[in-house]
């Protein structure tokens, strides 16, 4: 069974019947039946659905957006900003995404010779439980209007938010099979990756998953991209805004509870502003409303499980048992639900659970460098390569953005996911790219086509 518990509660909210193995074989052929039919759409008819969809989500705005509160506990004033920005994507993948794969020139020895960016068939999305509608539409759109079908594999706790995503495209009159949500328990999900129908395989989820992941594309031969975790460092050099930053950071590390693979994880300050920093970011973590994930004013919400609790609570017991200062929270509440209160952690250093793991929660790390040197080897002392930030002068900023290993830098800003620019990472983080005009290649046929006969040199 598929169970959604409301992590405000703990209450059981939605218990749905998992496909049975004739109802992912009939999904499985209706989505070649519709990619048949898909791909020989044209890039107007394939808009035309998209924005659809679009229009659909930002009318149903109030129905949607409190399923995520319910299912997963992010704050409703946030849920309804991710059913708008995926709606966002669909819309900007509906007007670029002609141009993105128009065909490319490139000379050579024949008369006419040019690459041909083609789609490949059904591909399969397997997504977590933190953005429900946004990484549905990352993994989605681009991969549509590319000419493919899709089949969601959702996690099983946000069932409601996947028929959601699902009823949106039937409601918007896509061809039946186009779009699906298998409605498996994830150890089923190997079966649909090995099955020679699907040709593509999207995973967003952990590094260990990822690495399972593509150890099975690997040995079916299929392409994958691979969003994987982050430790992410903020570098705030002494010449930064402190107030800005401060700000910014607090933003980031609290947006969906934490639980934001992209969120500022590691933030490292330079030894001459790091009391300042440790002031500002205890003043404005602290000012931040802890509760009910439904209500207006409610700024950071449950934690999405119980056991990803227990996980956080033991980083945090860890870490202050090997040296770190506690200045802000670290203690589980007692009363009903997954909650952990906003937790300011100081004087990490290399080696602590805190600075080593990915924190999947509102738990903000402060470590102290020397000079900019010593915050860049820190920054890259990780297995993560996902995102970063730097605040110093603009110009400074981008040096040293070169020189950070990850994916993807923010100079003097909020590090964000943005349908107009790539994202992905790199080492532990994954493997490929999501969004702008990369992420739609990951799932297309670059067809060399040459054409004779040979041209007079």
């Amino acid at each position: 069974m598929l169970t959604a518990v409301n992590p405000a509660t703990g209450d059981i909210v939605r218990e749905v019947e998992p496909d049975s193995d004739e109802a992912i074989e009939a999904k499985l052929t209706a989505s070649v039946e519709a990619y048949r039919q898909w791909k020989e759409k044209s890039f107007a008819e394939r808009a035309a659905l998209l924005n659809a969809v679009a229009k659909l989500m930002r009318e149903q705005v109030e129905t949607l957006a409190p399923l995520m509160t319910e299912e997963m506990g992010k704050p409703i004033k946030e849920a309804r900003g991710e059913v708008n920005k995926s709606a966002w994507c669909a819309e900007h993948y509906a007007a670029n995404a002609e141009a993105y794969l128009e065909r490319q020139v490139i000379e050579s020895d024949a008369t006419l010779s040019y690459v041909e960016h083609l789609p490949i068939g059904p591909v399969l999305g397997i997504l977590p439980w933190n953005a429900p509608f946004w990484l549905a539409f990352r993994f989605s759109a681009p991969a549509l209007m590319a000419g493919n079908s899709c089949l969601m594999k959702h996690d099983p706790h946000v069932p409601g938010c996947a028929l959601a995503i699902e009823k949106c495209f039937r409601d918007a009159g896509a061809p039946e099979g186009l779009f699906q949500a298998l409605m498996i328990e994830t150890p089923r999900v190997e079966a649909v990756m090995r099955d020679k129908r699907v040709r593509g395989i999207s995973f967003t989820g952990s590094s260990r998953g990822g690495a399972k992941v593509a150890e099975i594309a690997g040995s079916e031969v299929k392409p994958a991209v691979l969003e994987l975790g982050g430790s992410d460092p903020s570098i705030v050099l002494a010449d930064a805004d402190l107030e800005k930053a401060a700000d910014v950071l607090t933003l980031s590390r609290i947006i969906n509870a934490g639980q934001s693979c992209i969120a500022a994880k590691r933030i490292i300050v330079e030894a001459s502003v790091y009391e300042k920093m440790k002031t500002l970011m205890s003043e404005k973590l602290g000012a931040l409303k802890l509760g009910d994930p439904a209500l207006e004013e409610t700024d950071v919400g449950p934690i999405a499980r119980k056991d990803l609790r227990a996980t956080l609570d033991r980083q945090v017991r860890s870490t202050i048992s090997e040296g770190a200062t506690c200045l802000l929270g670290g203690e589980v509440p007692k009363g009903d639900g997954y909650f952990y209160p906003v937790t300011l952690l100081a004087d990490v250093e290399p080696g602590m659970t805190a600075f080593k793991e990915e924190t999947f929660g509102p738990i903000g790390v402060l470590i102290e460098a020397r000079d900019e040197e010593h915050a860049l080897s820190l920054a890259n002392d990780t297995e993560f390569g996902l995102a970063a930030s730097v605040w110093t002068d603009t110009e400074r900023g981008q040096e040293m953005a070169r020189r950070i290993e990850a994916g993807q830098v923010s100079v003097n800003g909020i590090v964000k996911t943005d349908p107009r620019l790539p994202s992905g990472g790199i080492k532990a983080s994954g493997l490929g790219r999501e969004l702008g005009p990369h992420g739609i290649m990951e799932f297309v046929n670059a067809q060399q086509v040459w054409v004779g006969p040979v041209r007079d040199s």
